[in-house]
């Protein structure tokens, strides 16, 4: 039977030693992003609010979650947060035979406290300046950094780590966290590559190891109730 692709990290926390989450983003349909027997598995222990793009509800009303389904510019609340479906560059398929068929976002978080972008799956483009321009300025955006190589063929899909401390730029985001690396091996660059392009991409726009994060995998950090004025 096809595996799919090989882990090469286990995941950081075990699923029973997950903190509660409040809300759980889903921002497309790609197997290493909405795996079932994961939110079937936090559907049943902890029953959260999910949130996912176009077309997804279906899917997950099959595995027993009401989910709320949003097109890109629309937003909810959940609790203090305002959330808001925001454009990424990237696509979605579960078959062959199903190729955009559901939608694929990135997500704008606020609340009294915070500004956080989650950027999901992209590529890099222009629509990142305009959405920082209306959206920003956060406090921190998550920018993925991995599975972009060869470049002919991930380019339109997944940004390099420089990329990626460029989209962050365009976001005016204070703050970097990189993601999606280190975990799946989907492309041909070595797993453990993006970090150290990403941390030196990052100093080179100013960007310092405490305002470009490398987080261990599995490692949390609390946010301070206000950034400091002069980041």
């Amino acid at each position: 039977a096809w595996a799919g692709p090989k882990r090469v990290r286990p995941p950081g926390i075990a699923l029973a030693d997950l903190p509660r989450p409040d809300v759980v983003l889903l921002s497309h349909n790609h197997y290493d992003h909405m795996d079932f027997p994961s939110l079937r598995a936090l559907q049943a222990r902890h029953a959260p609010r999910f949130v996912t793009t176009l077309g997804n509800a279906r899917t997950l009303a099959k595995l027993g979650i009401a989910a709320t389904e949003l097109d890109w510019w629309q937003d909810t609340t959940a609790g203090a947060l305002c959330i808001t479906v925001t454009p990424a560059r990237h696509f979605s398929a579960r078959t062959p035979f199903d190729r955009n068929r559901t939608l694929w976002a990135s997500f704008a978080v606020a609340s009294a406290q915070h500004r956080l972008w989650f950027a999901g799956d992209t590529g890099y483009g222009p629509v990142f300046e305009s959405l920082g321009r209306d959206y920003g300025p956060f406090d921190l955006a998550m920018v993925p950094i991995g599975a972009y190589a060869p470049r002919a063929m991930m380019s339109a899909h997944h940004a390099t780590p420089e990329e990626a401390v460029r989209i962050g730029r365009d976001m005016r985001a204070k703050h970097l966290v990189a993601m999606h690396w280190g975990t799946v091996v989907l492309t041909d660059e070595h797993p453990f590559e993006p970090p150290g392009r990403f941390q030196a991409a990052a100093a080179g726009a100013g960007l310092g190891p405490d305002r470009a994060w490398v987080m261990r995998i599995g490692e949390t950090r609390r946010l301070p109730s206000r950034w400091p004025a002069n980041e």
